[in-house]
């Protein structure tokens, strides 16, 4: 635990420090917010927030991985470090993704970004990465927890490779959609990222423990610049790097289906976004005042602090539920 303590700390200092350096420099090459017009009208006066923050997150990853790295660099300690890679990669390279299509939206003034048929093709070029690294270099197998009956399944590779993918992508376009109001997807994902680091430690996975605590230091050092009134958004580079990094650990437990308890609140937001989708196409009307369904809170007369606390505990209590079922 003193171990984890620390990661948690180093982390964070290096995400408040590179905060205080990053946020300038993107305020001063004007990498700004672009609101839309059909959003809520309280979002206008966000333009020009500094976004592409995630590269914050990224940096603090890579940071304190490499520190770590040299820190232990024999005996048992150097296996279990070692073992956070492949985790630290499928993060930082689902916000390499996203960090792409933000420079090209922010940087290069494209507002369509990268297109999407390309932006799909570099999510899914980490995704099979990944999950190949899982099965063959790692070894892990393709035994898959199910909660609440506590039991393993053996899944034929067939099965398991296109569900992991699925997994990872599912994941990653969930937390990006949660990311929508001042500070919600990174409250939503730190804690998240708490019950996991958690459920690590239960069943002794000390690399995730590691990986965990760095994740959970740099989304807090993030989190301080990202409360409303935000000082700096953290993009798609941080959005789809904090999915990857979910979704990533808990195909590392082999535990996907722990996160149907866990990112409730990402999976909603995305139901409601195939919902208003689905139901506008066939009636011409709407279900949800705005979608994501924060936003329809949001034009429902809840303020942006209301949201993401009462989303946030919600997403407490499911990780409460998650890690006791297991």
């Amino acid at each position: 635990m003193e171990l984890q303590i620390k990661v948690v700390l180093l982390a964070f200092t290096v995400s408040v420090l590179s905060a205080l350096i990053i946020i300038p420099i993107l305020r001063k090459l004007k990498v700004g917010q672009i609101e839309r017009d059909d959003g809520p009208k309280s979002h206008l006066k966000k333009q020009g927030t500094p976004t592409m923050g995630g590269i914050i997150m990224a940096i603090t990853i890579a940071i304190c991985t490499a520190i770590l790295c040299f820190i232990f660099n024999s005996g048992v300690e150097k296996e279990i470090v070692m073992k956070i890679l492949p985790l630290s990669f499928v993060s930082v390279g689902f916000g390499l993704v996203g960090f792409v299509d933000d420079f090209k939206k922010l940087v290069l003034k494209n507002t369509k970004g990268l297109k999407p048929l390309y932006k799909m093709l570099g999510l899914l070029i980490v995704a099979v990465g990944f999950v190949l690294y899982l099965l063959k270099v790692c070894n892990i197998g393709t035994d898959t927890y199910i909660p609440i009956i506590k039991q393993y399944i053996n899944l034929p590779i067939w099965l398991y490779i296109p569900f992991a993918i699925f997994v990872l992508l599912g994941t990653t376009n969930a937390v990006n959609l949660t990311d929508g109001i001042d500070g919600l997807s990174t409250s939503v994902t730190t804690i998240i990222l708490t019950a996991l680091t958690a459920i690590s430690m239960i069943f002794d996975v000390k690399e995730v423990a590691i990986i965990g605590c760095i994740l959970i230091g740099a989304c807090l050092g993030f989190l301080l610049f990202n409360l409303h009134p935000a000082k700096v958004f953290m993009g798609d580079t941080g959005s789809l790097l904090l999915g990857g990094a979910i979704a990533g650990i808990a195909l590392y437990l082999k535990m996907p289906f722990i996160l149907v308890i866990l990112a409730l609140i990402p999976i909603i937001e995305t139901l409601s976004v195939m919902l208003q989708v689905m139901y506008y196409k066939k009636t011409g009307k709407r279900i949800f005042k705005m979608a994501p369904i924060h936003h329809h809170f949001e034009l429902s007369g809840w303020n942006e602090n209301k949201i993401v606390s009462v989303f946030s505990i919600v997403t407490l209590g499911l990780s409460i539920l998650a890690i006791f079922v297991v």
